[in-house]
């Protein structure tokens, strides 16, 4: 009796980890379309990256099993996708980051946003900002990122957040996680 209540438990738990932890339908569907066009490739096997918790407690951006993952095909590494939310004025918006295998931007994304306005985050003459960026650089609203009038919430938010993840991989590679 204890071993069935023991393996149904290992099961739950198992499945809810595989299962329970992935991106909502409507962003994973979004996520693939961006990393179908960043590799012109429709058969890349998104794993997540999984971080030591000793060294996930100290990050600026926690690492989660449905935040940020390998990009393969085959056995070949292309890359890695970091899927996140930011908040705006009164909602959150989701963004996506791709890197190649060195961990350089390659493409970002404005995957959804919910508010009226500051929707212009999304543009591609503003995201390409960050291309280029690895884990050693730094950037910030005040020095070395344009503002958008009548977005400053949503630009302050999206360029913290992604300095934030560039500190993030910069300790990452530092501690040889990647």
């Amino acid at each position: 009796m204890w071993f069935h209540k023991q393996f149904c438990f290992s099961f739950i738990l198992v499945s809810f980890l595989l299962f329970g932890f992935g991106l909502p339908k409507v962003i994973q569907k979004r996520v693939n379309k961006e990393i179908e066009k960043t590799f012109q490739s429709s058969t890349i096997e998104m794993l997540p990256v999984i971080v030591p918790e000793e060294i996930n407690s100290k990050l600026p951006t926690k690492i989660t099993g449905a935040n940020f993952f390998t990009l393969s095909e085959g056995s070949e590494l292309l890359g890695y996708a970091f899927v996140d939310n930011a908040p705006s004025k009164t909602a959150k918006f989701d963004y996506l980051v791709i890197f190649d295998q060195d961990l350089t931007v390659i493409h970002t994304k404005v995957l959804v946003y919910r508010e009226d306005y500051g929707g212009e985050i999304g543009s591609k003459r503003w995201l390409k900002q960050f291309l280029g960026k690895t884990g050693n650089d730094r950037v910030s609203y005040e020095n070395n990122i344009d503002a958008i009038s009548g977005a400053t919430i949503s630009v302050r938010s999206m360029t913290l957040s992604m300095d934030k993840l560039f500190q993030t991989i910069g300790q990452l590679q530092e501690n040889k996680v990647l």
